[in-house]
């Protein structure tokens, strides 16, 4: 069996890849895995989905598996993959469960899964369930039976009692504010409209009609064209936009400029910073965030930690150090006080809280970081190890790192699952960081020649 689980669990298209009966096994392998065994009753498990079709097909699946190793289940249905996590921890709940693809198109979908706790899985309890899985495969397991089989219950309530928990995470109200959320056709219809008013902001609400089809097409926070016009037209303070499982956050200003996570998390470090809740004066981000927010970080004495890339990683040194604040330039942003994973309606609540306690524009605010051009080249490859880490390759990044010195930075990375060495270049110009990138991809061919 290859591996499973990528940089955020199971994905795949579904039916195909994503089969039902793989879906159901990985519920049994979690269940087995994750559940504590030495307790006086059943496991409990939360699960709930996106807005994808197939998510009710393999929500069944799951639910089955569950059930049929002794597990009772709590059904939240259509719910951001955070409200999922909350609801892992707010239940004492053994595991969660969530089907999404996040920002994927819709014919893909996936499995997320979560501790106790409402936490993500490190590497090695991933790979103890792939075991499970493998050996499950090959050695019947021990089925409960009668009263042993799991009981199923839906939470009917559940965006509620996560409302209720985002909107008083903040201190400032938000009147006065008007915002136009773009929901994705996702998880996020009807959870960030709602949780935006209740917090005191005047909310227009696109691509908040989900069918199980449209989910992520031409909108949410890959697609931002149509949250920029719509900002323009109702002359919104600014715009918001969610991915199809509502974990990540981009933002667009009056004038509909781009923010991304980089300036949202300068902004929140900023914030924080200022109200004393920055542990350690430290954010938390991965290699892929752009040397601009270093520079604006250091310039504001606060110290920027880098992991690998995966909100997982920037999770588990949260946890590991203690921190407050980290996240990616996607848009997935954590502040552990208040969630186990990165939630884009928080991360919206609270920049709009710095808006309203600043009163200043979202412009001003994000003018803190000045990114430098970046830019990305994916050379295809034979073997990506050779094709990274060879004599001449690692001559031509170091010769660029110092031509570069500190007005730049050079990401040489092999992909973790296509055969592709990822080269970024940042630099004071676009057309420097383009030449130099287009000098270390060309390096990286010579080395590993992709198969014709």
């Amino acid at each position: 069996m290859g591996r499973l689980f990528g940089t955020d669990g199971v994905r795949g298209r579904a039916n195909v890849d994503l089969t039902p009966e793989l879906a159901m096994a990985v519920a049994v392998a979690a269940a087995h895995t994750l559940a504590e065994t030495d307790r006086s009753h059943p496991p409990l498990a939360v699960v709930g989905r996106d807005t994808r079709a197939s998510g009710e097909m393999l929500e069944a699946a799951v639910v089955a598996g569950l059930a049929s190793a002794g597990a009772n289940v709590i059904r939240v249905g259509v719910l951001p993959t955070p409200a999922v996590a909350f609801l892992v921890a707010e239940a004492k709940a053994d595991l969660g469960v969530m089907l999404s693809a996040s920002h994927n198109p819709m014919p893909d979908n996936g499995i997320k899964l979560f501790a106790a706790g409402g936490h993500k899985l490190p590497d090695e309890i991933e790979l103890k369930i792939e075991a499970a899985i493998e050996a499950n495969a090959t050695t019947a397991w021990d089925r409960p039976v009668g009263a042993g089989v799991g009981r199923v219950h839906d939470l009917l309530d559940g965006a509620d009692h996560y409302v209720q928990h985002l909107t008083g995470t903040i201190g400032h109200p938000l009147d006065g504010l008007k915002v136009v959320v773009d929901c994705a056709n996702g998880a996020a219809a009807e959870v960030a409209p709602v949780a935006y008013r209740e917090a005191g902001a005047e909310v227009i609400a696109i691509h908040a009609e989900p069918d199980g089809l449209n989910i992520n097409d031409d909108c949410g926070s890959n697609h931002i064209d149509d949250l920029r016009a719509a900002v323009v037209e109702h002359g919104a303070h600014l715009g918001l936009a969610h991915d199809g499982d509502a974990d990540r956050c981009v933002a667009v200003t009056a004038d509909g400029d781009e923010v991304d996570g980089d300036q949202i998390m300068a902004i929140l470090a900023l914030a924080m910073r200022d109200a004393g809740t920055l542990a350690g004066d430290t954010l938390v981000a991965t290699v892929m965030s752009n040397l601009g927010l270093r520079l604006a970080m250091s310039a504001e004495g606060i110290r920027l930690m880098e992991t690998r890339v995966g909100d997982r990683y920037v999770l588990e040194e949260l946890r590991a150090s203690g921190l407050a604040l980290g996240g990616e330039q996607s848009g997935h942003i954590v502040m552990p006080e208040h969630a186990t994973t990165g939630d884009g309606v928080l991360t919206g609540l609270h920049l709009m809280a710095r808006m309203a306690q600043t009163g200043r524009s979202l412009a001003e605010l994000a003018s803190v970081v000045t990114k430098l051009p970046q830019v990305l080249i994916n050379v295809p490859v034979a073997d990506r190890t050779v094709g990274a880490g060879a004599p001449g390759v690692l001559a031509a990044v170091e010769l660029a790192e110092a031509e570069l010195g500190e007005t730049g930075r050079v990401l040489l990375r092999p992909s973790g699952t296509e055969p592709l060495v990822r080269v970024m270049v940042e630099a004071a110009t676009g057309q420097t960081a383009q030449a130099v990138a287009e000098r270390i991809a060309a390096e990286v061919r010579t080395a590993s020649p992709a198969a014709s």
